[in-house]
């Protein structure tokens, strides 16, 4: 998809019609999709990309979604303690407490990162 703000919004109805069709709980695809908003919102503003992809895979219990940019960014992804003023910089606690596991690796082509988070369906964060 374009790294555009209106590419986030598509990210999140896209990854949300996916679980639906495999059947994913209510609460898995609320999680997923508040994951997928806040990757997608960080690759789009920090990471200087033209195009970012999301993949899922789920086997009925454990989600991994994967949000693919080109890497531009200065530094890896890291959650940081916002101040109370600030409108942002909450994205990745927010998806450390919903997911099981999270990370960032290189990208199969080495031109860039994939952020990725694990959800358990019915599960709660570790």
């Amino acid at each position: 998809m374009p790294a555009h703000g209106s590419s986030v919004a598509a990210a999140r109805h896209r990854v949300r019609a996916r679980l639906r069709e495999w059947e994913a709980d209510e609460g898995l695809r609320d999680d997923a999709e508040m994951i997928v908003s806040e990757l997608f919102t960080n690759a789009v503003r920090h990471t200087g990309s033209e195009h970012i992809a999301c993949a899922l895979w789920f086997d009925g219990e454990r989600l991994r979604l994967e949000v693919t940019d080109q890497g531009r960014a200065p530094t890896a992804p890291r959650p940081r303690a916002a101040g109370v003023d600030e409108e942002g910089g909450r994205g990745l606690l927010l998806v450390g407490a919903l997911s099981q596991v999270w990370g960032v690796r290189p990208s199969d082509d080495g031109l860039g990162r994939v952020v990725w988070a694990e959800l358990v369906a019915g599960g709660t964060a570790a």
